[in-house]
Formats: C-alpha cells, sequence, structure tokens
C-alpha cells in the first residue's frame, strides 16, 4: 500500500519507524498536493499540520480519503474537517500503541482496518486537547522545569532520578528537548485555560522563547 506524508522536516528513515515491517510505500512531501495529483495513496499524514483555514481547506480536498494529522493540541471540534488527529510529536513515530482521534464511527472502522493489514496496535482516546500522553508528559515536564526553578537540583539530577527511579526512557528535560520546548508550551497554555494546575513555569515560557528566538535567526 501507498502512504504519503507531508513534512518538511520528516526524513524517509523516520517514516519507516511509524508501522515497522509493514510493507509500505511512502511518498515524501513538502506540500499539500492538488486533488488527484497523486493516486492510489491509501492514507495520508499531514505531520506539519497547523489548524489554520488554508491548510484545511487544502487536507479537506483529499477527503474522503484517510487524512491523518499531527494535531496534539487542536481538536477535532475546532479544526471543523473529519481529519483523523494522531499524535505526531517529534521522536513518537516508533509508539508501539499510536494514539488516535477518529472523527465518527465509520472512520473509526476504517482505521480499525487499516491497522489490521499494518500489524499496528492503536488506541482511539477523546477529542481533548492535549489527548492522553501528550498531556500527561507535558505535565511532568513542567513539575521538573518549577523542581528546577525552585533550585531543588539541577536539570541532569532530575533527569537521572526519573530515568532510574520510574524506568522512564528519558528524564524530562530529555523528552522536552526531543519533542520541542515551544510544543510542550504551547499545549500547556491550552490546558491551562480550563485547569490552572497546567499553567506553565515561567522559566519553562523563558527557555521556549529563547528557542523560537534561535529559530528565527538561524
Amino acid at each position: 500500500m501507498t502512504f504519503a506524508a507531508i513534512s518538511e522536516r520528516c526524513t524517509e528513515k523516520q517514516l519507516d519507524l511509524f508501522f515497522p515491517g509493514a510493507d509500505i510505500e511512502w511518498i515524501l512531501l513538502k506540500d499539500v498536493p492538488t486533488p488527484r495529483a497523486l493516486t492510489g495513496v491509501t492514507a495520508w499524514l499531514d505531520l506539519d499540520f497547523t489548524a489554520e483555514p488554508q491548510r484545511c481547506h487544502s487536507l479537506a480536498r483529499l477527503l474522503p480519503d484517510l487524512v491523518f494529522v499531527s494535531a496534539v493540541v487542536p481538536t477535532i471540534t475546532e479544526i471543523g474537517y473529519p481529519f483523523v488527529r494522531m499524535n505526531g510529536w517529534q521522536g513518537w513515530q516508533e509508539m508501539a500503541v499510536h494514539e488516535l482521534v477518529s472523527p465518527n464511527e465509520a472512520t473509526s472502522a476504517r482505521i480499525t482496518e487499516l491497522y489490521g493489514r499494518l500489524g499496528h496496535a492503536f488506541r482511539l482516546v477523546p477529542d481533548t486537547p492535549g489527548m492522553i500522553v501528550p498531556r500527561i508528559l507535558a505535565a511532568i515536564i513542567n513539575e521538573a522545569w518549577y523542581t528546577w526553578e525552585a533550585k531543588v537540583s539541577t536539570k541532569e539530577e532530575i533527569d537521572t532520578a526519573m530515568r532510574l527511579g520510574t524506568n522512564y526512557p528519558f528524564g524530562p528535560f530529555e523528552w522536552g528537548e526531543r519533542i520541542g520546548i515551544d510544543a510542550i508550551v504551547s499545549l500547556l497554555l491550552s490546558l491551562s485555560n480550563s485547569d490552572p494546575r497546567y499553567s506553565p513555569c515561567n522559566a519553562l515560557m523563558s527557555a521556549a522563547t529563547e528557542a523560537q528566538h534561535g529559530e528565527r535567526h538561524r
């Protein structure tokens, strides 16, 4: 089967991590194609998705094909189109179980059939900002930054404690760098609109601002 991925940052090697062992021909695109520019595509993955109207409108022209979008923060309700939300955070392509949000029962059935053919596990989760895993991980990273800001310990020691004490593959600061501090802050700000416990640490906000400033001046 053929999958088309839309991304300027992802490599073909990284795409192979999504469904290891599956017989997939990947097509890597830098932008959303015009309708019928490609034929025989089983599913589309927009890994650079933004909920901007023009982007959504362009992707909607690919429907009724299955269109997966990396949308950890915006919900399907907010997006306004029947795309499939997925956790496409950097470094999460290799997850053994994909976390997905389906827009309706008919699409859920198509997802089940597709993942059965691919031999890969998935879980459907509620259509909420942060889904489940990103929300929990963002909260852990935020608490680690609060701990560092209070001078309880160093970043290196906190990472080591979490790896050894909880058997995490990475410490919270390592996770933040791997995913992207700006992505973490974006989710925390969205979650804090309804729950102040997710309010991002000032030091974390400053780090995100510095990271964005560095990106603009590369």
